[in-house]
């Protein structure tokens, strides 16, 4: 009875359309700043490193480096104040929360890039026709 209650006045709060990112990716997070009445946006780019909760209490964290010191910073999924998240790069992980990237240094953070089968198929066929038309031109 009252976890019913709980979940209807948490739907509401629910992100409508949902951010689509995994663990391993190199996002862009788009965050609303409010200074004073005016609003920018600011951005932060990194890897999603963990994510944990469910509902409204669902968060991210996000790594990067900056001038060789770690930075992360957790995120609210559903804050209204996330604007939009891009995902730049799809890592190719096995694990869930990717703490190990905390002890590492320089080009040993870097992640393989995840490539996923339809992506690979449109690059071999854009590669393929690329290749018959410069065969043809000859």
């Amino acid at each position: 009875m009252i976890r019913q209650l709980i979940k209807q006045v948490e739907d509401q709060y629910l992100r409508k359309e949902p951010l689509s990112f995994e663990i391993g990716d190199t996002v862009e997070v788009h965050q609303r700043i409010l200074e004073g009445d005016k609003e920018r946006i600011q951005i932060f780019n990194g890897v999603v490193i963990a994510r944990r909760g469910g509902g409204t209490r669902e968060k991210f964290t996000v790594r990067r480096i900056v001038s060789g010191e770690g930075v992360e910073r957790t995120f609210p999924y559903n804050s209204p104040k996330i604007a939009k998240i891009e995902v730049k790069r799809h890592g190719k992980v096995r694990r869930a929360k990717l703490f190990f990237l905390r002890d590492r240094i320089g080009k040993a953070t870097k992640l393989v890039e995840r490539v996923d089968r339809a992506e690979k198929e449109a690059a071999r066929a854009a590669k393929s026709a690329k290749k018959a038309s410069a065969a043809a031109a000859e």
